[in-house]
């Protein structure tokens, strides 16, 4: 049994020390953190207001719903242009097939 006051303190106050030194590294590393944080949250709302300003010169809008309704729309256009491009190859072929059958049944 240790009767010596002086060397349990001496142990609670290395260990408060330890703890102490301990908490200090974890307090820098979230101040780390948080530094880091700070700077992707500045850089992606940089980004985002430099996208807005990008789509208000190409689509004249950043409203997101608005923006969801013309690519809707530009969807929409590309499918009746394939369809008609569809429609068009399809005439060809048989415009050729009959041209083909003509000259063979000649």
């Amino acid at each position: 049994m240790n009767n010596n006051p002086n060397q349990t303190g001496t142990n609670r106050d290395a260990q408060v020390e330890q703890e102490l030194d301990a908490l200090r590294r974890q307090y820098e590393q979230l101040r780390d953190r948080k530094v880091r944080t700070e700077e992707a949250v500045a850089q992606l709302t940089h980004q985002l207001e430099t996208l807005k300003t990008q789509a208000e010169a190409e689509y004249g809008t950043s409203d997101l719903k608005e923006l969801q309704r013309l690519l809707e729309e530009k969807r929409q256009q590309n499918e009746e242009v394939v369809a008609k491009y569809r429609e068009h190859i399809q005439q060809v072929r048989a415009d050729l097939a009959q041209v083909e059958n003509a000259v063979e049944g000649d």
